[in-house]
């Protein structure tokens, strides 16, 4: 099993590169950065225990920046967006800030991405809830092409340009790996099938029932398509550690990686977690 260290970084939190560096001299897999521009005052007033959210959603670091930052200050750890809400962003420029990661941080860019749960910060980009996957679908066939072709063209449904000239190219042949988040639901499965090369949902917004179930509808949905299952690698996000039982029982499902989160944790703070989960590693 591989371990990955997430971090909502913020100014207050322990900060990406010396995140990333510590990540590292501890023998960790990954480094990974949360994505929301916003959160909505009018979803923080309305009803509901899912609405106390802690300050740190909204006073997240971009997420590409944090990981130029970790790129500069690490040489072999790995880099990613846990995950990027790409709806919230033009195609054309995402595409350039992911090649222009990749290439700063020598190919060890991950590109987490996510089609989105809050439907009023996405209103606030202009994207509709309903409409969510179609768009995403979009949006990263449309930055495929940028990626791989020297004169790109896209036309689609949300997204349309006639050829262009965008460089850099991501330095990861054909592009960075693109790790999907989102539960076991038939439209995130779908998604994943149809454009990642790995899955992350989070053990917590489901018990580890329901994703070891998922894993299985991946499967079926891959050979479906005329994907090899095994090429979709296998991730689980969790907030804290998980029981050893229950990861030895992911490993016999196939996960390869487990992402700890440290929140937006303070310097003082994280360096002890850090130590903690580093035993795992070992």
């Amino acid at each position: 099993m591989k371990y990955g260290i997430h971090l909502f970084a913020t100014e207050d939190s322990i900060q990406p590169a010396e995140f990333a560096k510590a990540a590292e001299d501890r023998g960790f897999e990954s480094v990974w950065f949360s994505e929301h521009t916003h959160i909505p005052v009018n979803f923080l007033n309305s009803a509901g225990a899912e609405r106390n959210l802690p300050d740190y959603y909204w006073q997240t670091y971009d997420p590409f920046i944090a990981s130029t930052l970790a790129a500069a200050a690490t040489r072999a750890i790995k880099i990613g967006t846990g995950v990027s809400l790409i709806l919230e962003h033009d195609p054309i420029t995402l595409a350039k800030t992911v090649a222009t990661v990749d290439q700063i941080s020598s190919g060890r860019f991950i590109f987490g991405v996510g089609a989105g749960w809050l439907a009023e910060e996405m209103e606030n980009h202009g994207v509709s809830y309903s409409t969510r996957y179609r768009q995403i679908d979009d949006q990263l066939s449309a930055m495929k092409a940028i990626w791989t072709e020297g004169e790109a063209e896209f036309r689609g449904e949300y997204v349309n340009f006639s050829k262009l000239k965008a460089f850099p190219k991501p330095l990861q042949s054909p592009y960075p790996p693109i790790i999907g988040g989102g539960g076991a639901g038939t439209k995130s499965l779908d998604f994943i099938i149809t454009h990642c090369d790995g899955w992350m949902p989070i053990l917590g917004l489901q018990d580890w029932p329901e994703l070891k179930a998922g894993i299985s509808d991946i499967h079926q949905l891959a050979l479906q398509a005329g994907r090899d299952p095994e090429s979709i690698e296998l991730s689980i996000f969790c907030w804290s550690p998980p029981d050893k039982s229950v990861i030895e029982d992911m490993e016999m499902q196939g996960v390869e990686k487990i992402i700890l989160s440290l929140e937006a944790k303070i310097r003082g703070e994280a360096f002890p977690l850090l130590d903690k989960y580093a035993k795992l590693v070992e």
